[in-house]
C-alpha cells in the first residue's frame, strides 16, 4: 500500500538568478487519484554578487571547471538546505526534491546539466535526495523541458492555460488528451540584465520599460526569430539566449530603456499568440510582478489573468518539483512524452539515501 501523504521540501534555482527558492510541501492524494498541496514555510535565498556573476559565466567553463564548480555548488546548496531545516526547525521529511541549478540545456546535442545535484547532497544534509530531473528525459530523445506541465496537471487543473513568468516563459494546456507544454521565449533573463544596466536589479512594475519607446524595426527583428515558427516540443537556455537576443539587443545602438519597452512588447506579442480568447491563464513566476508587461498582454488579447496568492507564484515552481521528487518516489510518471518529445512517458530523477 502506497503513502498517501508527503511532507517534503522543494528547492529550485531559476535561469533569472534571483536566489534559491526553499518551500515545504505537503502533498496528499486522495482515493479518487486526486492530489492537494500545501505549502508551510518557504524562503528564496538570493544568491550573493560573487555566485551569481560565477553562474552567469559556467556556461563557458572547461569540463574541468564545471566539475570543480558542481563540487562547490553542491555543498553551497547543502548548507543553504540545512540552514533552512534548522531555522524553520523542519522534522519528518520524506525527501528534499531538487532541481539544481541549469548550467548548460542543449538537448538537440544530448547536453542538459544541472549542477548542485551529486550523491553527497543527501549525507551533507542528513536526508533523503531527489534530484536531476532533466538527464533521463534528454537521453530518451526529449528536452528535458519543461517538466513543471505535470504539476499543472495534477494540481492545477480548473485552469486552461498555466503560464510561468520566469527567466524564461513557458505555458502548459490540455490539448486533444495531451498535456501540450513549451518555452515561448525569454523573459527575466533579459529584462533583468538591461535593468542592471540602468543601476536596479530588475524593472519595479515594469516602470523602466513603460517610460521608454518602441524601437519597432528591433521588434521586427526580435519577432522573425526561427524559433517562434517551431513546433514543439521545443525549449530554450541561455546559450540560446547569448546567440541570438542579445547580439540583436546590442546591435540597435537602443538605449537600455527603449529596449527594456521593446522587449516587453516582444514578450507579451509571443505570449499572447499561444492564447484562445475567453480562456482562464494562470500565471505564476517573479514576471507577474512586472504589471506593466501584464496591461501588455491583457491589452493584446481579451483572456481572464488570473494571478494567485503571493505564496503560489513565489513557490509554484518548488512545489511542483517537490511533487516531481514524490512521484519518483512512487515510481510514477512525472515527465510526459506530450511535452518533451521524449520515446514514452517515465519516473525520472535520481534517488540519493543518506
Amino acid at each position: 500500500m502506497k503513502k498517501t501523504n508527503y511532507h517534503v521540501l522543494g528547492v529550485m534555482s531559476g535561469t533569472s538568478l534571483d536566489g534559491v527558492d526553499v518551500a515545504e510541501c505537503f502533498f496528499e492524494i486522495s482515493e479518487e487519484k486526486k492530489w492537494s498541496f500545501k505549502i508551510g514555510a518557504s524562503e528564496t535565498i538570493e544568491y550573493p554578487t560573487i555566485w551569481k556573476k560565477t553562474l552567469q559565466e559556467a556556461v563557458h567553463y572547461s569540463e574541468e571547471k564545471l566539475t570543480d564548480l558542481n563540487e562547490n555548488y553542491t555543498d553551497y546548496l547543502s548548507q543553504i538546505i540545512s540552514a533552512f531545516i534548522s531555522k524553520h526547525k523542519t522534522t519528518a521529511i520524506d525527501a528534499v526534491c531538487s532541481h539544481g541549478h541549469t548550467i548548460l540545456h542543449e538537448p538537440e546535442k544530448g547536453v542538459t546539466l544541472q549542477i548542485g545535484n551529486l550523491p553527497k547532497l543527501a549525507t551533507l544534509i542528513n536526508e533523503k535526495v531527489v534530484c536531476d530531473f532533466r538527464v533521463q528525459d534528454v537521453k530518451l530523445g526529449g528536452e528535458g523541458a519543461p517538466l513543471v506541465p505535470i504539476g499543472d496537471k495534477l494540481l492545477f487543473p480548473e485552469y486552461e492555460y498555466c503560464l510561468n513568468l520566469g527567466g524564461f516563459a513557458n505555458c502548459s494546456f490540455h490539448k486533444n488528451g495531451n498535456r501540450v507544454a513549451y518555452d515561448i521565449c525569454a523573459v527575466n533573463i533579459v529584462l533583468n540584465l538591461y535593468a542592471e544596466k540602468l543601476g536596479q536589479p530588475y524593472d519595479d512594475g515594469g516602470k523602466m520599460a513603460a517610460s521608454g519607446e518602441i524601437n519597432e524595426q528591433l521588434l521586427n527583428q526580435l519577432n522573425h526569430l526561427n524559433f517562434y515558427n517551431e513546433k514543439p516540443p521545443k525549449s530554450l537556455g541561455l546559450e540560446w539566449v547569448q546567440a541570438y537576443i542579445f547580439p540583436i539587443l546590442e546591435a540597435s545602438g537602443e538605449t537600455s530603456r527603449n529596449i527594456l519597452r521593446t522587449y516587453v512588447e516582444h514578450i507579451t506579442i509571443q505570449l499572447a499568440r499561444q492564447f484562445s480568447e475567453g480562456k482562464k491563464v494562470l500565471i505564476t513566476g517573479g514576471g507577474v510582478y512586472n504589471s506593466f508587461l501584464i496591461e501588455r498582454l491583457q491589452a493584446i488579447r481579451n483572456v481572464e489573468i488570473i494571478i494567485p496568492s503571493e505564496e503560489l507564484i513565489e513557490n509554484k515552481e518548488a512545489l511542483i518539483f517537490g511533487l516531481l521528487g514524490v512521484l519518483k518516489l512512487r515510481n510514477e510518471i512525472n515527465c510526459l512524452a506530450s511535452v518533451t518529445g521524449a520515446k514514452r512517458d517515465h519516473s525520472s530523477g535520481m534517488v540519493f539515501n543518506i
